[in-house]
């Protein structure tokens, strides 16, 4: 199919159609990981900008790696290393970097609509890495690719997301890419780490971790987001991890060939217990190394997909 989408904003903006497209076109790319030779000339002439204004480890690695992978030049530019520091706005920073002719901009922003709103203003490509409790759209895919993978389908399943739901961008890219592919969404947390409404979104709330992952498909715990609290929202972690922390005893109520997922970073002993995190039924790492694939996808579409002529 012709990818008709310029920007990579949110998953929102992609039908079920062009969900699998992408998850079959990093299916595609995922070989080029394996080879002894880790390259292609897809992007060859490219230009591509990491813009993150927010601490990263795995999301801005993958991003490079996706892009150098397919022979893109890519620069790295962090929030202490740029202009914003000295007071330059974001729309300044981007146009200036503009000017320097990048053919997409990945951007993660502690602002939510941070990335829509630089897309407005820009004439490249632009990919979001994550805005504020927003979207993480690479992020979602990646654990849709990485449930398939080990599935074989997503439509009929059972997905538990556990944690810290309020502050989680990663949540609400799921239940979108999730619900639109056919999966029965389950979300349990704390009260204080709710959102009224969040059934509005398409899934189910669960009135403890016990409900939620009772005969559950696919468990994805999350990390409790202190940097985006403004004040403590449990009594203690050792409370939060007795009644909504995953081990090896309760992980038993999900189905016996369920797979653990956790988008990292990971706070063991807090929302999962070591034992799980290394168990047999953990994919943590496998989504790590799709993530790779998923974003060669998703630069290579932003670039032109289809249209790209190689010399």
């Amino acid at each position: 199919m012709n990818f008709q989408h310029r920007h990579v904003l949110g998953i929102k903006q992609f039908n079920a159609t062009e969900l699998n497209f992408i998850l079959d076109t990093a299916e595609s790319f995922k070989e080029i990981n394996t080879r002894k030779i880790k390259k292609v000339p897809t992007l060859r002439g490219k230009t591509i900008i990491n813009l993150f204004f927010e601490a990263s480890t795995r999301t801005r690695t993958s991003f490079e790696i996706a892009g150098k992978r397919l022979s893109a030049d890519t620069v790295n530019i962090s929030g202490s290393s740029s202009s914003v520091v000295k007071g330059e706005t974001l729309e300044d920073t981007a146009r200036n970097i503009e000017a320097m002719h990048p053919d997409i901009i990945v951007m993660r922003h502690g602002a939510s609509g941070a990335a829509d709103y630089l897309a407005k203003r820009m004439s490249c490509a632009v990919v979001n890495a994550g805005d504020g409790t927003h979207e993480h759209p690479s992020q979602a895919l990646l654990d849709s690719f990485t449930i398939r993978q080990h599935k074989g389908k997503i439509a009929g399943l059972k997905v538990a997301i556990v944690g810290d739901i309020t502050h989680s961008r990663v949540v609400r890219s799921n239940i979108d890419c999730l619900n639109k592919l056919g999966a029965d969404v389950w979300l349990s947390g704390p009260k204080t780490m709710l959102p009224p409404g969040i059934e509005r979104l398409g899934c189910k709330l669960a009135p403890s971790l016990a409900a939620a992952i009772t005969d559950a498909d696919v468990v994805m715990m999350l990390r409790i987001q202190r940097e985006r609290q403004g004040k403590t929202l449990i009594p203690s972690l050792r409370e939060y991890s007795r009644y909504f922390g995953l081990n090896e005893f309760n992980l038993k109520l999900a189905r016996p060939d369920a797979i653990v997922m956790h988008p990292g970073p990971m706070n063991r002993g807090v929302e999962i217990s070591s034992a799980v995190a290394d168990g047999p039924q953990n994919v943590i790492l496998d989504q790590v190394e799709n993530g790779v694939a998923v974003r060669m996808a998703l630069l290579y579409l932003a670039a032109g997909g289809e249209n790209l002529v190689e010399d």
